[in-house]
């Protein structure tokens, strides 16, 4: 086994151990009926209502546990799409509470983002520019040099 293999395996060792401890965390946290309720029906049908934010929510893997966790969240800034069948949504979101000073905001948006853009009903999630203000220096050049994220004027 080459040192590279050796890294690998570790590496995979440690994202599964911590994928477990994510849903564990999740699991103790939320309702799994409500959950499931949430995930399972159509996005479209909570616009505008009381749900759209815990359906994105459940629709999050385990960048959920470090939004629940650390007491964030995200806040929908801006939500366009357009009426049909095949209608997808195009949102501009904000993070929430704790989330909005953690040094690891920049991986916590390229989680959501991914979460959120795998599900059909998503055509593209972007962030919110004024993020990027809650950011130290340091923290504002890497998401901006190395992050998969956009930020836009909301």
């Amino acid at each position: 086994m080459t040192e590279d293999d050796l890294v690998a395996k570790y590496a995979a060792e440690a994202k599964a151990a911590m994928s477990a401890e994510a849903s564990r965390r999740i699991e103790e946290m939320t309702d799994p009926v409500a959950e499931e309720r949430l995930r399972s029906t159509s996005l479209l049908k909570f616009i505008g209502g009381a749900e759209f934010v815990p359906a994105l929510l459940a629709r999050l893997g385990d960048v959920r546990a470090a939004l629940d966790g650390h007491g964030g969240g995200i806040a929908v800034t801006t939500l366009d799409w357009a009426e049909g069948q095949d209608a997808q949504l195009d949102l501009v979101l904000d993070l929430t509470g704790a989330c909005l000073s953690c040094g690891a905001a920049p991986g916590t948006l390229d989680g959501v983002k991914n979460d959120l853009e795998n599900d059909s009903e998503i055509a593209r999630i972007r962030f919110s520019s004024a993020l990027l203000d809650t950011f130290d220096e340091l923290g504002r050049e890497f998401i901006l040099a190395h992050g998969s994220v956009e930020f836009v004027e909301s």
